[in-house]
């Protein structure tokens, strides 16, 4: 019973790839011994096999059965030992079916893909805005990297999390950045002085410009006078955090339903949206882009970042045109021939 009981624990504390070896290996071993005892009653080495197989599983179908002494002395041996061991290898498997749920909820593993969104720094702007990843894109991915011990949205499929420090190389390339399509960095607002917390974001932006520097990074910048020190490591995009709140804020209460037609704008949850539209080569002009789209259902809004387009209506669209309109999502797939 004590050797019994030592080599129950010995064999727990085995590697899983070792007891993956001594599995095969058994296996294989039994079931030459088993063709060796009967060969009559097996045929070949692969009916031998199947038999260890189904006895080591406890399925019994009965169409092969030891029939002399040496193999039933044999078959008792497999109950012993070779149930026992499958019993070891199942329990590893949900060991590490477990580990790796746990690895998960921790952050611990890397992320293995491409094209994804990256969420730096947790707070209730992440959580919005993994919300609307998901809805422009259901099936998309995204790696939220922050310095917390738990995933905190574990229950996405889609969301993928990764803990440590995000201006580390090692968190970035567990977070997969060289093939993200793009990084968000957010403020932390664990931070209470507002300086610091736009000093971590740049600390951040200048890492993820020198380990992916073709990824667009967006920051969210709290301080107005710390925008020119972003522009110095080439993020692409900067959002004043207190800016845009005030200014809507100021907006909804000096000119009612103006907030609305912005909330409906920056969102694609409901109404209407902005979407980059195809240059039509036959379009010479800005006013022929205008009323092909207009016939479409279509509302073209600006020409990348220059919304007074609609005021030069002649002019002829340039080769390095981004043309933005205002439709629905059926109207823009209609018009890009993408599929809903």
């Amino acid at each position: 019973m004590h050797f019994l009981l030592r080599l129950s624990t010995l064999m727990v504390r085995i590697r899983k790839r070792t007891v993956a070896l001594i599995t095969l290996i058994f296996v294989g071993a039994s079931a030459t011994v088993a063709f060796l005892l009967e060969p009559g009653t097996f045929g070949n080495w692969f009916n031998s096999f199947y038999w260890v197989l189904t006895t080591m599983a406890t399925v019994g179908y009965g169409d092969f059965f030891a029939k002399t002494v040496l193999g039933k002395i044999f078959t008792i041996f497999l109950y012993i030992f070779g149930i026992g061991l499958l019993s070891l290898v199942i329990g590893k498997v949900i060991d590490t079916i477990a580990e790796i749920g746990r690895q998960r909820r921790a952050g611990k593993l890397s992320f293995v893909g491409k094209g994804h969104v990256i969420l730096i720094n947790w707070n209730k702007k992440a959580e919005a805005a993994v919300e609307e990843i998901l809805s422009y894109a259901p099936d998309g991915h995204i790696v939220i990297i922050d310095e917390s011990e738990r995933h905190p949205m574990e229950a996405l499929r889609q969301v993928h999390f990764v803990s440590g420090d995000p201006s580390s190389d090692e968190v970035l390339t567990k977070a997969g950045i060289s093939g993200a399509r793009a990084a968000i960095i957010f403020g932390d607002a664990r931070i209470d002085e507002t300086p610091l917390v736009d000093g971590k974001s740049l600390l951040i932006a200048s890492s993820i410009e020198r380990v992916a520097p073709h990824v667009h990074t967006t920051v969210e910048v709290m301080q107005e006078k710390n925008v020119k020190n972003f522009r110095h490591v080439q993020v692409n995009e900067f959002v004043l955090s207190h800016d845009a709140i005030s200014r809507l804020a100021v907006r909804a209460a000096l000119q009612e339903g103006n907030s609305e037609v912005i909330a409906q704008l920056i969102s694609r949850s409901h109404g209407d949206d902005i979407y980059e539209v195809p240059v039509d080569r036959s379009w010479a002009t800005y006013g022929d882009a205008f009323q092909a789209l207009l016939r479409q259902g279509a509302t073209l809004l600006s020409d990348r970042g220059d919304l007074g387009i609609n005021r030069r209506l002649d002019e002829p669209i340039p080769k390095e045109a981004r043309l933005y309109a205002v439709s629905d999502k059926e109207t823009y797939c209609r018009i890009s021939g993408r599929r809903l």
